[in-house]
């Protein structure tokens, strides 16, 4: 309920009693005043104190008086290794520094702490978390559909249509489709299958899968060479 809603009601309620037992509005304005006063407060210290601790909880990160190792393996801000030293002491220093202390490796004992500008470090992390993402490419696996009985102009088309998508950093499956009575012919659809293969051979390309039987098709699967 917002302070404007409890001031009004509060309003009219003090008025019903003034009319039945005739009040004293000083009395009224005084009430309303330390109430609004009150309930501003305890509002806004409870919207601080959540806001507070919801980020507290967002972040995972060990670091400072959260730090409950009695020792710790310190690097310093210009990167020295201090060797093992007691947790007091390196919060010490890291005070001193005007900085903070981190834990890097909490699993290792004793855990490895480094004292250094969190926020700064917070945001390296954030920044390059951003640049490895725009790095990766989403790898998709293209379909190449072909009948045993394809032509040579259809066949070219599909082999460029091959190369095309392993160019582009994409994996291909070639499906050799077989219908009704052509599953009598499954070893012409594995030539065929081995065919790309033999025409592809000087191609960056590699086998993943090689030709094999799925439902009624023959399959064979190509990846970009690594």
């Amino acid at each position: 309920m917002s302070v404007k809603v409890l001031f009004l009601l509060t309003f009219h309620w003090f008025t019903y009693l003034n009319n039945s037992f005739k009040l004293d509005y000083g009395i009224f304005c005084v009430f309303v005043v330390r109430l609004n006063r009150s309930i501003t407060l305890n509002i806004g210290d409870k919207t601080i104190a959540n806001d507070t601790r919801s980020a507290r909880d967002r972040d995972k990160t060990i670091m400072n008086e959260r730090i409950r190792s009695k020792e710790v393996r310190l690097i310093d801000e210009k990167g020295t290794n201090h060797g093992v030293v007691p947790t007091s002491k390196a919060l010490a220093m890291a005070e001193e520094a005007d900085l903070d202390l981190v834990l890097m490796s909490p699993n290792q004992a004793p855990p490895v702490a480094k004292i250094l500008d969190y926020g700064k470090y917070k945001y390296e992390l954030a920044k390059k978390a951003k640049e490895a993402k725009k790095k990766q490419k989403t790898v998709e696996v293209k379909e190449v559909k072909v009948r045993y009985k394809i032509d040579t102009h259809d066949y070219e088309v599909r082999i460029k249509s091959v190369r095309k998508f392993i160019a582009q950093g994409n994996k291909v499956k070639i499906v050799v489709m077989l219908r009704g009575r052509e599953m009598q012919h499954s070893n012409l659809a594995f030539d065929l299958a081995n065919r790309f293969l033999t025409d592809l051979a000087d191609d960056p390309v590699q086998l993943e899968k090689k030709p094999q039987l799925e439902g009624r098709n023959v399959t064979l699967y190509l990846a970009p060479q690594s």
